[in-house]
């Protein structure tokens, strides 16, 4: 497997855990784990694939990295409940 179908599995697996939640909570759920967890690199290498047109990845992801292309000074937004200590 290649980096790149790597990036794009991880995505996608990523997609698949918040595929049960309602769809703007799925993607903005997706995209907080992008921009926290992910190196820029790894975005950026990912967007490029979207770009070329053979990324490859499920809607939520699409979707999620797209927002993350629109905004990218966002931060990532705090889940519900937080560090309760």
């Amino acid at each position: 497997m290649s980096h790149s179908q790597h990036l794009t599995q991880m995505a996608n697996d990523i997609g698949a855990f918040f595929r049960a939640q309602p769809h703007q909570d799925a993607v903005t759920g997706i995209a907080n784990h992008l921009k926290s967890f992910w190196t820029p690199k790894m975005r950026a290498q990912l967007a490029e694939q979207v770009k070329h047109g053979d990324a490859g990845l499920d809607e939520l992801p699409l979707e999620a990295l797209q927002s993350l292309l629109q905004h990218p000074g966002d931060k990532p937004s705090q889940p519900p409940g937080g560090d309760a200590g």
